[in-house]
């Protein structure tokens, strides 16, 4: 016969909590775990059709600059007109190279999280902090003396 919570001894109840907690915490990590291989497989399959989605529109480009290649050929020699495509290309590539050193130079590295870390290993190791004890003193005993 089982018995009341009031008739089970302490150990047993901290036994029972223990256990309880413990099977909370392996269930939630499989939760976690399967969440996870769900959103992973969602991801992957979301980052494969970008990927496919740029590769079309790189050929769509490439098309698009014969199309306005051939649209100046009308008006101008063929091989001017792809040379003016080319070097509309040439300055939009080098302008965006330059937009983005200038992206880099303004980093400014992790200094909060380089910040917290030296901040815990302050907490983590407090005896390099206290002062040196002095030996031109001696220890107080209990007595006093």
């Amino acid at each position: 016969m089982p018995q009341t919570p009031e008739e089970e001894s302490l150990g047993s109840l901290v036994a029972q909590a223990s256990s309880h907690i413990s099977d909370l915490v392996r269930s939630e990590i499989e939760l976690a775990k399967a969440e996870f291989r769900f959103d992973a497989k969602r991801v992957g399959t979301a980052g494969g059709l970008f990927a496919a989605a740029a590769f079309m529109a790189h050929l769509c480009l490439i098309l698009a600059s014969f199309a306005i290649a051939y649209a100046l050929a009308q008006w101008m020699p063929n091989w001017l007109a792809f040379l003016i495509v080319t070097v509309f290309y040439l300055v939009v590539a080098g302008l965006l190279v330059f937009i983005g050193v200038r992206r880099l130079k303004g980093l400014a590295g992790m200094k909060r999280t380089a910040r917290s870390i030296k901040g815990l290993k302050e907490i983590a190791s407090p005896d390099e902090h206290l002062p040196a004890p002095r030996s031109d003193r001696e220890p107080v005993t209990r007595d006093g003396a």
